[in-house]
């Protein structure tokens, strides 16, 4: 159980910060100065939404059991 909390601490910044860099790396491509922005709130909105499917899913296992 440690580990599974363990890994929904890193979970939101390892998120947000891979949204950053997707944003960033398509900003350079495309030679815009928005898409970090975009691609840094997706990912964030990705780590909570994971992050509450977990908790939930927590929460029905503790209730059948």
């Amino acid at each position: 159980m440690l580990g599974e909390y363990t890994s929904m601490a890193l979970l939101l910044p390892v998120s947000t910060l891979v949204g950053y860099g997707m944003g960033y790396g398509l900003d350079r491509l495309f030679g815009t100065h928005f898409l970090y922005i975009v691609f840094l709130i997706l990912g964030t909105a990705a780590g909570f939404v994971e992050i509450i499917r977990q908790l939930l899913q927590d929460v029905r296992d503790d209730e059948t059991s």
